[in-house]
């Protein structure tokens, strides 16, 4: 066989103690069936804290709201709704998220509600006296004359702004120029927020509702990793801030939403290894890496590797808390100035809204191998307990190893335990040609055998139930919480974890 190309997963307690215990996982799965997801709601609050240590360290004050949308658990919610109030919050993107938010035990000043919103999402935010993410000013408009006809309290608002394609600085902010220092940075185009050309609208929209609507601080939009682009929309929010202040209001942070990350992959090596290998079989000069030669983006036109490679860098040496220490303290590309340093110059707070990030070694999804065939070619496709709605890892480019958990029973394998590394193939449960769980050849230590377990570590953000359904009627998978008791674990369903304390340890 060729030599194994591995993308072992980096995996941290809790979670890497949990997959070390495979009769545990075992016996979960034989109770409640495969898919089975198991997650970890303690991790969550430690990922809240190691946030939180960032704004110590930047003198920064402001909350780590947790977006609801990355996974649908209310164990993970009921976690968080015991961690510092002041702290740590949730945001909200649909009206059944609102809801679950509030059954979960956070009050409405802990909440914020951002995304699309049809009027009875917008209703409730209202009505609960949560704090709105106006998209556009139609959807200010909507939410001043709910307040107005129903008669409630001035609602809390927070525009949310987009479309950064001028550059740098309080001119930048407000569409009349590119900054002192003429940088131009591009912002990907976005279908939500307000475009900062358009804000001189939004600010005079702003203070005609003013007995209506609080404005209580500016957010921004982007789809994007770049620290720099952050960074200009950032000096631009601030710049916009201070023009709210002109005009006699008090907004009091700036958000700057998600964007994180997570690094999936322990080794940057294999990392590094597995796309240049990848680039050469697109091209030809090495066997194929992927079921049907898929490329990832790359293709091969006439012997020139072309496209770009559609893939989350599965390996970052700067993610999560580390990347919003990295963003606050690098100098801002118009002011030359970090952009910590800017809000405290300023006197604003810092909200911020993680997803992937807080949900960092939070969960595995667990499957059972249902079958294993051989190919002509001398790899083997195996089947599994789920399909690629359940684990959705890939819909969102992310490749990394699962990690085996052989069944302490053996039985029913092809391939002794101990015959070395194979290459497999790894399918879902629907009777369809696409239901792929991954495109790529996967390298493992040793033959899967049925009845053993795969692991997909770290899936707990959008990979664990973003994209699951019941096509062909499979079984939804099953949630459970898995706490530490001492030395023991214990575990619930998802939907009976309350953090409280039981005998014998937490819930």
């Amino acid at each position: 066989m060729r030599e194994p190309l591995y993308l072992q997963p980096r995996l941290e307690p809790p979670l890497s103690s949990l997959l070390a215990a495979p009769d545990l996982l075992h016996t979960l799965v034989d109770a409640l069936g495969s898919p089975l997801n198991v997650l970890l709601p303690d991790r969550i609050a430690e990922n809240a804290e190691r946030f939180r240590a960032v704004y110590r360290r930047h003198h920064l004050g402001g909350r780590i709201s947790f977006a609801h949308k990355a996974n649908r658990s209310s164990a993970l919610l009921r976690r968080l709704a015991v961690t510092d109030p002041a702290a740590v919050g949730v945001d909200v993107a649909s009206l059944s998220e609102l809801q679950h938010a509030l059954g979960c035990g956070f009050t409405p000043d802990r909440i914020t509600a951002t995304g699309p919103k049809d009027p009875a999402f917008l209703w409730l935010a209202a009505r609960s006296g949560v704090t709105v993410h106006p998209d556009s000013v139609t959807e200010l408009e909507q939410l001043a004359e709910l307040v107005r006809k129903f008669a409630l309290p001035r609602i809390a608002a927070v525009p949310r702004l987009s479309g950064f394609e001028t550059g740098t600085g309080t001119g930048a902010a407000t569409g009349t120029g590119t900054g002192a220092s003429g940088v131009k940075v591009l912002s990907r185009r976005s279908r939500f927020g307000t475009p900062v050309g358009e804000v001189g609208a939004l600010l005079d929209t702003l203070e005609r509702h003013r007995d209506a609507v609080e404005p209580v601080g500016v957010a921004y939009h982007l789809d994007t990793t770049g620290l720099a682009e952050k960074a200009v929309a950032l000096e631009s929010c601030v710049g916009v801030m201070d023009e709210l202040r002109a005009r006699g209001l008090d907004p009091r942070f700036v958000d700057i939403g998600g964007g994180f990350g997570v690094s999936y992959v322990q080794d940057a090596a294999q990392w590094d290894r597995y796309t240049t290998e990848l680039a050469g079989a697109v091209l030809g000069t090495r066997p194929a890496m992927t079921w049907r030669g898929h490329g990832y983006g790359l293709r091969n036109e006439g012997g020139t590797l072309r496209g770009a490679l559609g893939l989350y860098p599965a390996h970052r040496p700067t993610a999560g808390p580390g990347y919003l220490d990295a963003l606050l303290s690098a100098p801002a590309p118009a002011s030359g100035r970090p952009p910590a340093t800017l809000l405290l110059e300023h006197l604003y707070d810092l909200s911020i809204q993680p997803g992937r990030a807080l949900l960092d070694q939070c969960g595995a999804v667990l499957a059972r191998v249902l079958d294993v065939r051989p190919t002509g070619s001398g790899d083997h496709l195996v089947r599994l307990g789920l399909n690629a709605g359940d684990m959705s890892l890939e819909e969102h480019g992310v490749i990394v190893d699962p990690v085996l958990l052989p069944h302490g029973g053996g039985g029913g394998g092809v391939q002794d335990a101990d015959d070395g590394p194979v290459t497999v193939h790894l399918f879902g449960n629907l009777c369809l040609e696409a239901d792929l769980i991954t495109r790529r050849t996967v390298f493992l230590p040793r033959l899967p055998r049925v009845g053993d377990l795969l692991a997909f570590a770290n899936t707990a953000g959008y990979a664990m139930d973003f994209h699951a359904h019941s096509a062909q009627r499979q079984p939804l998978a099953r949630t459970v919480a898995v706490t530490r008791d001492g030395g023991s674990w214990r575990w619930c369903l998802d939907e009976e974890y309350w953090p409280i304390t039981r005998p014998g340890g937490p819930a």
